[in-house]
This record gives C-alpha cells, sequence and structure tokens, in this order.
C-alpha cells in the first residue's frame, strides 16, 4: 500500500462538496475503525442517501466493501436493516476511495435518545417496547443466516412513533459466518441495550421483575439459557405476565 493511503485517517469532507461527480455532501454522521459515513444528496433528484466511505487502509483489494455490499444485499427483505443501493468510487488527494450509497434513514442515536429522557433513561414499559422491536428485527437478520456482532447504543437508529419504535441498525462489523454463538451474542448485546436504557447500575436493584426477568444481572449464561435466540426473546416479550 502507498505511503499517502497509508496516510488517510479521516476525510472531513465539508458541507457542499461533490463526491463521486454526483452526490452533495450535507453532514457527517458519524466515524469509525473502517471510515466514515455523510449524509449527501444526489445531485440530479435532490435525494438524500448515506455515503460510507472507506479508509484505504481497511479496504485493501476492495475487500470491506465487497463484504458489506454482499451482507447488506443478502439482508434486503430485513426491515431492520437500511437498504444498500451501490458503490461509488471516488479520488481523495489522488487517492482511489470507494465508497457504499445507501438509503438515508431519519433517526436519532439510540444513545442520544436515551440521554435526552428525564434521568437520562427510558421507563421500563416503553424500554420493552424498545426492546420487543430489535428482538423482531434480529430474528429477521438471523434468518437469513446473518449476525450483527457488535450491537450497541450508538450504532441503532430510532424513531419513536406512538408506543411503537421503529429501529434500525447498522456498521455489520464481523465478517465470520453465523453460529450459535454469534446468534446468542447479539441477543445478550440485546439484553445489555435494556439494561442500560433503563439506567444502568444505578437503577437495576429498583427496576420491576419484568426486567430482571430479561436482564438476569447481565450474566450471559443466564441470558443464553433462557434466550438461546431473538425468537424466544420476542416470544417471551408477547406473552409474560406482569406482576401486579
Amino acid at each position: 500500500m502507498r505511503t499517502s493511503e497509508k496516510a488517510i485517517t479521516s476525510f472531513s469532507l465539508r458541507p457542499g462538496r461533490t463526491i463521486g461527480g454526483k452526490y452533495v455532501v450535507d453532514v457527517k454522521l458519524g466515524s469509525g475503525w473502517e471510515g466514515e459515513v455523510y449524509k449527501v444528496v444526489e445531485s440530479r433528484t435532490g435525494i438524500h442517501r448515506t455515503a460510507k466511505l472507506f479508509y484505504p487502509k481497511r479496504n485493501i483489494g476492495d475487500r470491506a466493501v465487497r463484504f458489506y455490499a454482499k451482507k447488506l444485499d443478502r439482508l434486503r427483505r430485513c426491515p431492520i436493516v437500511i437498504q444498500y443501493h451501490h458503490s461509488e468510487s471516488l479520488q481523495y488527494r489522488g487517492v482511489p476511495i470507494t465508497c457504499l450509497i445507501s438509503e438515508f434513514v431519519d433517526g436519532e442515536l439510540l444513545s442520544d435518545f436515551v440521554a435526552r429522557q428525564p434521568g437520562a433513561r427510558l421507563r421500563p414499559f416503553e424500554a420493552l417496547h424498545l426492546t420487543y422491536a430489535l428482538a423482531r428485527g434480529l430474528e429477521e437478520i438471523h434468518k437469513v443466516r446473518e449476525y450483527h456482532g457488535d450491537l450497541h447504543d450508538s450504532n441503532v437508529l430510532v424513531n419513536r412513533i406512538g408506543i411503537t419504535f421503529d429501529v434500525k441498525i447498522v456498521d455489520f462489523f464481523h465478517w465470520g459466518a453465523p453460529t450459535a454463538a454469534h446468534i446468542g451474542h447479539d441477543v445478550a448485546d440485546l439484553v445489555r441495550l435494556l439494561y442500560d436504557a433503563v439506567g444502568g447500575a444505578a437503577w437495576y436493584a429498583s427496576q420491576p421483575p419484568e426486567i430482571k426477568s430479561i436482564c438476569r444481572g447481565l450474566r450471559r449464561d443466564l441470558i443464553r439459557r433462557a434466550f438461546p435466540t431473538a425468537r424466544h426473546l420476542r416470544e417471551h416479550l408477547e406473552t409474560f405476565s406482569w406482576v401486579s
């Protein structure tokens, strides 16, 4: 790899810059180990899209791009996954860069959503509604023999609609073939999201039994025994009895 490619650790594209000859940068949405994500506007139509630009050193031979594109294509019928459109090639400081263009979804990071709630936490009933939406989505992902691998509150997008939540998950990271362990890891991560959303360790002792029966003190062995798959967690949320 050329020295100039190794040196690229940030793009920091400014609003108004055109990339790929057809997309105008609107705002930076985030960054991670592999690259940066921007909200862009398609010049010809005015439609908003999402562009993920990969750092060259994280995408040698376009391996990461091919992985992401194929994985997102397999997940195209899963409503919880942002839909992939195509890839684009562009130049950044004379270095070829590949980016993935996907649908743009309005939403708020779960971390930000929880932080602006009273007391910076969700009430148990609404947290269970959120968990149910995520469990249904993960179940669909697992049905097509895929998994997320790194579920946390900064890769979940949330829109609250009435008493329900419309959720999307992003940043599928892991490369390996799915196993029962991967699926169990996804479920345990989802339970951790519930635990954190209702206040974490500071509030856990005062949580109702309905929350504790799922979180199980964050013991992954107990969580996996009770909910070996997202389907088991979804079915539990549909059928458990409230303690009066």
